[in-house]
């Protein structure tokens, strides 16, 4: 998807140090002189400061298959012009080193620049950046909540996130038990992130049937390290944000901050947020630095609530009666801090680092939630790349340790104030992963790769509240992973790549099932999800051509899914067998060149299209049959035409399409409505220090679904449904240096 990686690390860098306002011209003119191999298909524009460049550690390493691996990526052409007097980060990759990271796993990956989202578009969710990532399925809810899936994943969460593990330059967004949000999540803020599918996240640790998704923000050493950007468009939208950093010797620094706040397409979903990231880093010498992290939030949001179909279709504005009424609010302060140490001696690299978050939520809903969280924990890696008896081989090891508490009260909502506590508990969360994986080249362009993991879990709940302490408990997991594959680098610009790989996702404290007429099933009773991966696939970049084509198949065991409901709630338990299997397809092509302009940056007319197929069912479920499984689409597409010009002017129209409805239930008895949306969005941005966008979204107003939660049996007045917004426009401007 990132054409525009070819231009070098000096182009995502830029789009993310400099805010969010300038504009994404999806280039492939680039790639024309880039061997490196984009796991997505977005492209961005290129530079009129593009000049040849080699990362400064590669010549200096030993290792003479390394230092070619090395040459052949890092030498493309930079976007912009790195000053030679400033040497990389070791502790923050540029976006060609973890592209090229990446690429050493044998499955889905992709790694998303900032140039691909924050530069043409408003980025103010989390579907921004993912959007173009095919087998991801990113919804927006309200503010910045959003219903993320990934090869199925978390389908039955109708709050927050499960089943995908989220990280912020490597230090966990989720909780130590395993849930996540992403009001934290700021895209203003990122150079890059990257997304690994399925068992393709064993470095970090990652338990679950979605993989992981780390979030990286930029250093003092990066180029453009000063910006501002504004933001404005529709349902009363506006942001402002501006980051700075530098270097002074050895030490860097980069901080920062955005302000937002919107009154909201819905009734009742008015929200504003503060959110300011930053690092400061030491060189000890060019195989030594560390580097400290800052992250703090302040995020207050009205929820407007889910309604029925016939609400969300012909009334989409209007909020839950309910939600109005206990005028129901998800708030968020947090500061997350942290370390990494990067050590290098020649064909090893020893990384290790520790963090801590500190968490308040207030959250007045069906009761109001005030809940404390303080998650802490450490990590070490170390990867090995080196000949042994003329075969290189690959080896990289590491333990992540993750754990929390939870001071947990629930009080009566009275019109959105506390009132009497209902119930109150200290919930304890650890776990330690410990994962090794080795990459052995038995043909210089064929990789076997093997590995696994290790995860030993708890939670503990003391209940302080009932006199008899009954919703007291404790459960221990003791999981293995492991996973194999082949790599093959059939050229310099093509892989093909299959594996076999196993997770294991321990459940939260939030999964249970009790409630009139139906199984009382405490928390300490729920399984662990387990499920069989089977991945095959390719991607590999062409001048005119990109493509990523993967298929897989999940044989999943007890999967954490909604069979019983009570009170118009789902209640998440285990099920018997479930099959989650897809293909994800992403491709960017140039149909046209040298429309008006000839040469060798002539103009384009690029097209870049992400389709996920899902098919997600029940296998011979007592109760369920055969069914499809509720919550995701079968099939989801995106679509982008641009013009290009090489001066930076680009125009053209998108589309998100949802052929067919997908169903809200498990009986298979409600479903959504097929939709096409259409937006167009023109900028200009020619890697120089202003830029500027105007987008417009859902021009025709199109009335549909955006998401919906699921439940075991609904009917047609079931509140399950989340409208999508209508007709929007926004713009902005950017100025960096």
């Amino acid at each position: 998807m990132f054409n525009h990686l070819a231009g070098g690390g000096g182009s995502a860098l830029c789009g993310a140090l400099a805010a969010i306002v300038t504009i994404t011209s999806f280039s492939p003119a680039s790639a024309q002189s880039s061997s490196m191999l984009p796991p997505v298909t977005v492209t961005a524009p290129k530079s009129k400061q593009s000049q040849p460049r080699r990362a400064t550690h590669s010549a200096a390493r030993s290792n003479q298959v390394s230092r070619r691996v090395a040459a052949r990526h890092e030498s493309a052409p930079s976007r912009v012009a790195v000053p030679a007097t400033v040497p990389a980060s070791l502790t923050v990759a540029t976006a060609q080193q973890a592209l090229r990271e990446i690429q050493q796993t044998p499955g889905g990956v992709a790694l998303v620049t900032a140039d691909a989202y924050k530069n043409s578009t408003v980025a103010n969710t989390v579907k921004d950046i993912l959007d173009y990532v095919p087998g991801v399925f990113a919804q927006p809810k309200w503010g910045d909540d959003t219903r993320l899936s990934i090869r199925g994943s978390s389908l039955s969460r109708n709050f927050h996130l499960r089943g995908v593990q989220l990280y912020m330059d490597g230090i966990p967004i989720n909780t130590a038990d395993g849930y996540g949000d992403f009001q934290e999540i700021d895209p203003t803020a990122y150079k890059y992130v990257e997304v690994f599918k399925g068992g393709n996240a064993l470095r970090f640790g990652a338990n679950s049937l979605g993989g992981a998704i780390n979030f990286v923000t930029p250093s003092g050493r990066d180029p453009f390290a000063n910006g501002v950007s504004i933001d404005a468009g529709a349902f009363g939208f506006r942001r402002l944000q501006a980051n700075t950093g530098g270097t002074n010797g050895p030490w860097d620094g980069f901080v920062t901050a955005s302000t937002q706040s919107s009154d909201g397409f819905r009734d009742h979903s008015y929200g504003h947020s503060t959110r300011v990231s930053g690092n400061v880093g030491y060189q000890f010498s060019p195989d030594f630095e560390t580097r400290f992290y800052l992250n703090a939030n302040d995020v207050r949001q009205r929820i407007p609530g889910t309604v029925s179909k016939d609400s969300a279709l012909t009334s989409p504005q209007t909020a839950a009666a309910g939600n109005v009424a206990l005028d129901q609010q998800r708030n968020i302060d947090t500061v997350r801090i942290g370390n990494k140490t990067t050590m290098r001696f020649d064909d090893t690299t020893v990384e290790f680092g520790v963090f801590g978050v500190d968490r308040h939520l207030m959250h007045p809903i069906f009761q109001w939630l005030d809940y404390h969280y303080l998650d802490y924990g450490g990590f070490a890696r170390v990867t090995d790349d080196r000949v042994i008896g003329g075969f290189r081989n690959r080896l990289v090891a590491g333990v992540n340790l993750l754990n929390g508490r939870i001071d947990n009260q629930q009080f009566a909502n009275l019109g959105g104030q506390k009132g009497a506590l209902m119930s109150s508990s200290i919930d304890r969360s650890r776990n330690t992963s410990v994962y090794v994986e080795d990459s052995f080249y038995f043909l210089p362009k064929v990789a076997i790769v093997g590995g696994t993991q290790f995860l030993y879990a708890t939670r503990n709940r003391q209940d302080r509240f009932l006199s008899d302490g009954d919703q007291s408990g404790a459960t221990e997991f003791n999981l293995w992973s492991p996973k194999a594959g082949l790599l093959w680098q059939i050229d310099p610009t093509w892989q093909a790549y299959a594996n076999i790989s196993r997770s294991a996702e321990v459940p939260s404290f939030g999964e249970s099932s009790m409630g009139p007429g139906i199984p009382t099933i405490p928390f300490t009773s729920i399984r662990p999800q387990t499920a069989t991966t089977y991945e095959i696939g390719t991607r590999g970049k062409r001048p005119d051509f990109t493509w990523e084509l993967t298929a897989y198949r999940a044989q999943i065991k007890d999967e954490l899914l909604c069979l019983y409901s009570a009170f118009g709630n789902c209640n998440v338990t285990n099920a018997d067998r479930t099959v989650h299997q897809g293909i994800e397809a992403g491709a960017g092509v140039a149909i046209l060149r040298n429309l008006f302009v000839h040469g060798d940056q002539p103009d384009r007319l690029w097209l870049n299209v992400a389709y996920t197929f899902n098919d997600f069912r029940f296998d011979n479920d007592a109760t369920f049959g055969n069914n499809l499984l509720p919550g995701a689409p079968r099939h989801f597409v995106r679509a982008e035409l641009l013009y290009k010009h090489p001066s930076g002017f680009y125009i053209g129209p998108n589309l998100e399409w949802v052929p067919q409805g997908y169903f809200a239930d498990s009986a298979n008895t409600l479903s959504t409505n097929a939709y096409a949306i259409y937006g167009l969005k023109a900028g200009f941005d020619d890697g120089g220090r202003y830029s500027g966008y105007i987008e417009a979204r859902n021009i025709a107003n199109k009335a549909y679904i955006a998401s919906s939660s699921i439940i075991d049996r609904a009917n047609a007045n079931s509140p399950l449904f989340e409208p999508g917004t209508g007709r929007a426009i926004y713009a902005g401007f950017k100025v960096r240096w």
